[in-house]
């Protein structure tokens, strides 16, 4: 969840750590600090709050560029109130040896004991601490090696990077459980928790795999294994988006820039038809030995598209889907075996209870498949079979381009598994059409903005909503729920809007707006009673109604009018104006729309 920046070569060390800690800000953070050398002396500067708190301070103590190598850091609280002794980096006693950590040490009060006993002192509250201390305690002349067996005294999740006075011009990075990713450049590299903070300067990466140790130098890296130190070899790939892409151009957010890639995205997507990489999907679904069951395991806006993912699938090909909360399926001891396809979604492709549900689902002999946007991530080097959403880099907090992707994939792949069963509603030339003119009709959407702008002035001082669907349309509402609560703080609860008696009816009042999602389906008529509902106790109604249906006028105070696709891809055309309604309430209360308060982007420690 923290962001990771580190940097070896000739550049300007400090311009190079921060600018990479910019690019990591929407993972989410609550200090900053960075370590680098001046004039052979390691220094670490650290403030409390947003990044240019530390720039200013940099600037205000005229620090120099720095040389050699540099490691910085933006840290999530889990161990020790946000403070600056609490920040990272840290160092050990002697001020030789600094470290910087994303993850969690479940170990940490024994070993901290341990080391105290031994007499070394602690400066902070974190668990990120021991691991500098156990460095400092193994050095005997080798950073590396003093890194290996630090990582072995270690339990629970971590992505470190240490650096030391001994050896300037060396990084010293171990992962198990949180993600690294290493820059290659000639005569520098550059080591990051997420590819932002590196592709300005080179685009040749190579991901750390779970129990990897790098050493870093400007003249290239070496790989090793952690437990028996050992050398092993990692591929470069190349990371298929440019800086440009991470920029937010002519937008005022990356929020409202990834809204508005979302019918480029969706095109792209329709014209390359279903992008698998790995083992060929057919295998499992024909034959005596085909699958029975699909598990979708995922968290947060990725399990609304598995919510929807599970209509789909079930409706194309008549195989039984269960959808789980990624954190809630480990522990429920699932039923999976041999006939058991389990598919993780998730934008990064690091989301740790995640990982985890995939792990296990394996272990029970599961086939093991990935709905994601990044190449490279640890879900996809763990899945047999991946499903590329490829929208490109998203950097806000609230997903929103990655979401309607992620639908998009699900529908793909329901179709494809279904042509592999004899069971496809559409042909893929039909299924492509499809998926063109979705893109046009998000694009007729965005040109609405100013109506739903408008609407959100009219609703921004609310301090509650409720969103109601039914069917596929409940995730919907759901996620409308979600964005909403995620960027503006109003407390939003999603709802089947069958269940409107069974408990939410008791909200209705005057001062409650709720958003109904209301597609002429067979059960539209039931809808209707729904706001008729919510309408006769005074609740004020905002309805996302299909073109033509002058019903929903005359009951809901707002009505916006929606193009009309099949029932699968309505869906995500539901989502798109629930998307700039959050948008645009949250920006009118002056809440941080790209980074709101106690988020993260990625979520890697449980």
């Amino acid at each position: 969840m923290c962001g990771i920046v580190g940097y070896v070569g000739s550049r300007n060390t400090v311009n190079i750590l921060l600018e990479g800690l910019k690019r990591l800000e929407y993972r989410g953070y609550d200090s900053a600090g960075i370590c680098f050398f001046t004039e052979g002396t390691m220094t670490v500067k650290k403030e409390v709050g947003k990044l240019i708190h530390l720039e200013r301070r940099l600037a205000e103590e005229k620090v120099g560029s720095g040389t050699g190598a540099g490691i910085a850091h933006t840290r999530w609280a889990t161990h020790g109130e946000p403070s600056v002794r609490n920040a990272h980096p840290h160092l050990d006693c002697s001020g030789r040896f600094s470290v910087v950590h994303n993850g969690i040490i479940e170990n940490n009060a024994f070993l901290r004991k341990q080391l105290q006993e031994e007499g070394h002192r602690f400066a902070s509250e974190t668990d990120t601490e021991v691991i500098v201390h156990l460095v400092e305690k193994h050095f005997q002349g080798d950073l590396a090696e003093a890194v290996r067996k630090a990582s072995l005294a270690l339990e629970g999740s971590f992505a470190v990077e240490a650096m030391s006075a001994f050896v300037p011009d060396e990084i010293v990075a171990v992962r198990r459980g949180s993600p690294l990713v290493i820059g290659t450049g000639q005569g520098e590299q550059f080591v990051a928790s997420d590819i932002p903070a590196l592709v300005a300067y080179t685009r040749e990466v190579v991901w750390l795999e779970e129990g990897d140790l790098a050493v870093v130098r400007p003249e290239g890296i070496r790989v090793l294994n952690a437990v028996s130190g050992s050398a092993v070899q990692r591929e470069t790939q190349r990371v298929a988006w440019d800086a440009q892409q991470v920029e937010k151009g002519r937008f005022p957010h990356y929020m409202l820039k990834e809204i508005h890639e979302q019918p480029e995205a969706i095109l792209q997507m329709a014209q390359r038809g279903v992008l698998f990489q790995g083992a060929a999907p057919e295998r499992l679904f024909a034959g005596a030995d085909a699958i029975s069951q699909i598990d979708l395991v995922a968290c947060g806006t990725s399990w609304h598209a598995a919510l929807v993912g599970k209509r789909m699938i079930e409706k194309m090909t008549g195989l039984r889907v269960e959808v789980d909360i990624a954190s809630e399926f480990r522990y429920r001891e699932p039923i999976v075996d041999s006939k058991t396809l389990t598919i993780g979604i998730s934008q990064s492709g690091e989301t740790a209870d995640t990982l985890a549900a995939l792990q296990m689902a394996a272990e029970k002999k599961s086939a093991i498949w990935a709905i994601c946007n990044v190449a490279g991530s640890s879900m996809t080097r763990l899945a047999e079979t991946v499903l590329y959403t490829d929208a490109g880099p998203e950097i806000g907090v609230a997903s929103t381009k990655a979401f309607t992707c992620q639908l998009v994939a699900l529908y793909q792949l329901a179709s494809t598994i279904a042509a592999v069963r004899g069971t496809a509603p559409l042909s893929e030339p039909e299924r492509r059409s499809e998926l063109s003119v979705l893109s046009k009709q998000i694009r007729e959407i965005l040109q609405r903005e100013e109506e739903i702008r408008a609407l959100a002035s009219e609703y921004r001082q609310k301090r509650d909503f409720l969103f109601m669907g039914r069917g596929i349309y409940h995730p919907i509402a759901l996620e409308g729920a979600l964005k909403l609560k995620e960027i503006s703080y109003i407390h939003a609860e999603g709802y089947p809007a069958g269940e409107m008696k069974h408990g939410p009816i008791a909200l209705i009042d005057p001062e409650m707006p709720v958003v109904f999602l209301v597609p002429q389906d067979a059960v539209y008529e039931k809808v209707l009673g729904n706001i008729e509902e919510v309408r006769a106790r005074g609740g004020r109604i905002i309805a996302l109604a299909q073109v033509g249906d002058e019903r929903v006028a005359d009951q809901a105070h707002h009505a916006l009018y929606l193009p009309k696709n099949n029932t699968f891809l309505n869906a995500v055309l539901m989502t798109i104006p629930l998307q700039l309604l959050a948008y645009h309430i949250a920006l009118q209360k002056g809440c941080d729309v790209d980074q709101p308060r106690n988020l993260a982007k990625s979520v890697t420690v449980e």
